[in-house]
């Protein structure tokens, strides 16, 4: 038992007769189409932008790690200039270099005067590594009653350098 359009009543009816009652192709065809070409530029779309996420995360790995290896060369040379500025060191380039300690310093006072007594610098024997080596080796000839040659006493100092040492600061101007 088919019911046609004209045999359903009211609301159903109306409904009915709008729509085509057989099959329509053609008006789906291009609705299909739009359909299939939004889903695939979404996919398209989608796969640019996670290539894109992934080049910017290998990108900042990469970044990562040469802030890693920068770091640690910056702390390779700052231990590098921190062991080359401890006392001990600059004392012992100083004297490769021909320098001596300086004696008492004078202070020039701000209404001319001189404070201290200036005193030249003078060249002291190198100070040994080790003296106990000598005490030891020395240690019977020094009980007899003996001086030995290489006691600092003894020893004569030699100039520190070439260059003339500038007199001292006078106090009047």
């Amino acid at each position: 038992m088919t019911r046609t359009a004209e045999q359903m009543k009211g609301r159903a009816g109306r409904l009915a007769r709008l729509m085509p009652s057989g099959p329509s192709t053609a008006a789906r065809t291009p609705f299909v189409l739009l359909v299939v070409l939004l889903l695939a530029g979404g996919l398209i779309s989608l796969l640019l932008l996670n290539s894109a996420l992934n080049e910017g995360s290998f990108r900042l790995s990469k970044l990562k790690r040469e802030t890693t290896e920068l770091t640690d060369e910056q702390q390779a040379l700052q231990r590098d200039v921190d062991s080359y500025s401890e006392p001990d060191a600059l004392e012992r380039r100083a004297r490769e270099l021909g320098m001596v300690p300086g004696g008492s310093p004078a202070f020039l006072n701000p209404d001319g005067t001189v404070r201290g007594e200036p005193e030249r610098a003078t060249a002291q024997p190198p100070p040994t590594e080790d003296p106990e080596p000598e005490a030891t080796a020395a240690g019977p000839a020094s009980s007899s009653g003996s001086a030995s040659p290489a006691t600092p006493s003894t020893a004569p100092t030699a100039p520190a350098s070439n260059t003339p040492t500038p007199p001292p600061t006078s106090p009047g101007r």
